[in-house]
């Protein structure tokens, strides 16, 4: 039977006692319930119709008022061009605090956006990068990255914790990593994860931008099969998307103090090693600002994250971003696996947006501020 996995992202995860996410088509589904009722596997139908589900989501409303960016709407899902051009605006309008710029292109030639946020107050500053959308159906992470920079630009003047941020640091943002896959699940297919590199041997397209980093590059976890929605890509950094940011981050390696790669859906805060089971050396110092980071975003509304080692906590890949920044002498490096826990999947509503991006901030906010703590 053909599924599409949503949680474990590969079937090597699968095993005695843990739960699976899938999505069926409706006629695979006729077939699969009777034989997991046969094996004596409790299941339970979480999107009875995932069509209708898609259908009630923003990108299949037309009539939108998106243009004027005075009144951007921060709460519902933009497509790639309405992120750019907000982009844009916030450039032109923002100068004291934004400089947008680009680190290369991506495979199918757009250009990969990052915005450069902070007060110009001294020659040298520590940073933090924050990157939303790696894989493309996963939608929440760039709303978040969005919703980052409105708090920031809104705050700046009367919240003494995001001036001292501001002033401090410089965080440099990349709302969407995955640009052509982004598009792509806008487009044509919602549930789209991978970039869209064409495969030559193949049919099948993309490769996993989150397996495709420097580090134990196609071990555990990845696939080497191309169509495969965790294939590792034909060698480490084939996809322009991380070269460029891989080389970014090389060149920034010194400035760089964090790592915030945002994801969905399980409700998870994750840091290192994602492709052994070891404990990093800075372990003191990364768990605690994952203990505090996750209590302040339970404060809100009560969301319990669990945090941990992200091999043990949700399980062991290799070629991850996270690694590879830890790697590279970034000492804070944590993957985000935002709302929810599978009722909605990476249908997370619009109005689910504010409650989750508010949460998340908090505990951004608590990691940035840990940060400057200095505690290595």
């Amino acid at each position: 039977l053909q599924v599409d996995l949503w949680q474990p992202s590969s079937t090597s995860y699968i095993a005695e006692g843990t739960v699976t996410d899938l999505r069926v088509p409706h006629n695979t589904s006729q077939l699969l319930l009777p034989s997991l009722q046969q094996a004596n596997i409790p299941y339970t139908i979480l999107i009875s119709d995932l069509q209708k589900a898609i259908e009630k989501q923003s990108g299949w409303r037309p009539q939108r008022n998106r243009r004027s960016l005075l009144e951007y709407n921060y709460e519902v899902y933009h497509s790639l061009d309405e992120i750019q051009s907000w982009m844009y605006h916030l450039n032109e309008t923002h100068s004291d605090l934004i400089h947008m710029f680009s680190v290369g292109k991506s495979y199918e030639g757009r250009p990969l956006f990052v915005l450069k946020l902070g007060k110009r107050s001294q020659p040298y500053k520590k940073a933090v990068w924050i990157d939303c959308g790696i894989h493309a159906r996963e939608w929440i992470g760039p709303a978040f990255c969005q919703w980052f920079v409105k708090e920031a630009l809104q705050t700046y003047q009367t919240d003494p914790a995001m001036r001292k941020m501001l002033t401090q640091l410089y965080f440099y943002i990349m709302p969407v990593f995955n640009v052509d896959g982004y598009h792509f699940s806008w487009t044509y297919d919602r549930f789209w994860r991978k970039t869209r590199s064409k495969n030559s041997r193949f049919r099948c397209h993309g490769v996993d931008a989150n397996r495709n980093w420097k580090v134990k590059w196609c071990d555990e976890g990845a696939s080497l099969h191309p169509c495969d929605d965790t294939y590792c890509g034909p060698f480490p950094e084939s996809e322009p998307e991380v070269k460029a940011v891989a080389h970014f981050l090389r060149r920034h390696r010194k400035q760089i103090k964090a790592y915030l790669s945002f994801h969905a859906y399980a409700q998870m805060l994750l840091y290192p090693y994602s492709y052994k089971y070891a404990t990093i050396p800075n372990f003191s110092c990364v768990e605690s600002a994952a203990y505090n980071a996750v209590n302040a975003l339970q404060s809100a509304y009560g969301i319990r994250y669990r945090y941990g080692p992200a091999s043990s906590t949700l399980y062991v890949s290799s070629g991850s971003s996270m690694d590879w920044a830890y790697r590279n002498g970034i000492p804070y490096a944590f993957a985000f696996e935002l709302r929810d826990t599978g009722h909605f999947g990476f249908l997370l509503p619009e109005t689910l947006i504010k409650p989750t991006c508010t949460e998340t901030m908090l505990a951004v906010k608590n990691i940035t501020l840990h940060l400057l703590k200095k505690c290595h």
